[in-house]
């Protein structure tokens, strides 16, 4: 079986993380999304994967490559083009990126899976595929259901007895959504599927493609099995996501390093002295980190890997990038820290260069500074804990 995996997006509503990076690419407790949802359709079989690219694409390209080593293919659809030495992007939506793979080489030719790339998933994707070929679908779209006030974030979808979708909102109104079952961005198509698909031209899955097929009365389902599923499309999703993960919220998802204190997990090349460090977990810790005796590090928080927590820090509930340095007096909390931002989990954020933070919140690349900080600055400490 064949997959394509949705990877085009600029992930606006995850800025600035998404500045510097694909949505697909951010990190679960240091893993990308992207990685997790490759593995779950290897172990289904799936041994050819498309992704289609555009924003950031060559951070996804160059992570991957062609799949060696993983026992499957992998190839590209980047959606844009090159005007002298500058790129520029054009995503075609998520069913004119599809249209265009098949235009270009037919590789949709048997039953395939679609998959959006931001999320976390721990589907059963073979018992979908198989409950879509026994009744005989030409789309399958797998659903959750969730608490009214979300639904605007999502498709809703809406079945009578036998599966069959009726009705198809794109992001309603909570006030006007049909049903709380929506859609989840993960879909099972037959190749005729591109007989509604409109070439040359963006066209979108949730927004238009399946609105034409319940008004086609085409047979389009909707399967309800069981799994997990996280979400990451806003920074308050990957900020959940990630504590869900600490706190062993997920079903089949390992923890990074090994435990070296009850609640606290580290990887390989940590230094560190347990005795002198005040930690309280659950706290993962990433290889080549190194934390300095007086720090006081609070669960649940990430520390990335080559990061550096000087003496006397403090780090409550945070999600430290890789090669992050604290220094004391920095009192952070509920913060994470990314490519030179502090972002809160309801999407406020500060650029430490910008503001001064400099001297607290660093590259661990980054020689010591030689300046020494304002007193002032201690006021624009991010947080406080």
């Amino acid at each position: 079986m064949k997959a394509m995996i949705l990877a085009a997006g600029k992930g606006t509503r995850l800025q600035p993380l998404t500045n510097f990076q694909p949505k697909p690419m951010l990190t679960l407790l240091g893993r990308p999304v992207l990685d997790s949802i490759i593995e779950l359709l290897a172990g289904h079989g799936v041994r050819d994967i498309i992704i289609n690219t555009s924003h950031l694409a060559s951070e996804i390209e160059n992570y991957f490559r062609d799949g060696n080593g993983r026992g499957i293919d992998i190839a590209y659809s980047f959606e844009g083009h090159l005007e002298g030495d500058t790129l520029h992007t054009r995503a075609m939506g998520s069913a004119g990126g599809m249209r265009k793979i098949q235009d270009f080489s037919g590789f949709f030719d048997d039953t395939f899976i679609v998959l959006c790339g931001d999320a976390l998933i721990n589907l059963d994707i073979s018992a979908a595929v198989a409950e879509h070929r026994r009744r005989g679908a030409l789309a399958t779209l797998v659903t959750k259901e969730v608490p009214r006030d979300e639904v605007h974030k999502y498709g809703v979808v809406v079945t009578d007895s036998d599966g069959c979708i009726t009705a198809f909102q794109e992001k309603p109104d909570p006030q006007e959504a049909l049903s709380t079952t929506i859609n989840t961005g993960i879909y099972i198509f037959e190749p005729g599927i591109f007989e509604h698909i409109p070439a040359g031209r963006e066209y979108d899955i949730g927004g238009q493609l399946f609105p034409d097929l319940v008004s086609k009365q085409l047979p389009f389902f909707a399967t309800t099995l069981p799994f997990q599923w996280l979400d990451i499309g806003s920074l308050t999703d990957y900020w959940h996501a990630n504590r869900l993960l600490l706190n062993a919220g997920y079903r089949g998802y390992p923890l990074p390093g090994k435990e070296v204190q009850p609640g606290v997990r580290a990887g390989s090349h940590v230094r560190a002295n347990w005795e002198r460090i005040e930690i309280e977990g659950p706290v993962v810790i990433g290889n080549g980190s190194a934390i300095g005796d007086g720090a006081r590090i609070t669960g649940p928080t990430y520390i990335g890997t080559n990061c550096v927590i000087e003496p006397g820090a403090r780090i409550s509930e945070c999600l430290l990038q890789d090669y992050t340095r604290i220094r004391a007096p920095a009192r952070l909390f509920q913060q994470i820290v990314s490519a030179g931002f502090c972002v809160q989990p309801d999407g406020a954020f500060v650029d430490c260069a910008t503001t001064d933070l400099g001297w607290l919140i660093d590259n661990a690349r980054r020689p010591e500074a030689a300046h020494a900080p304002h007193p002032d600055l201690l006021e624009a400490v991010a947080g406080t804990g």
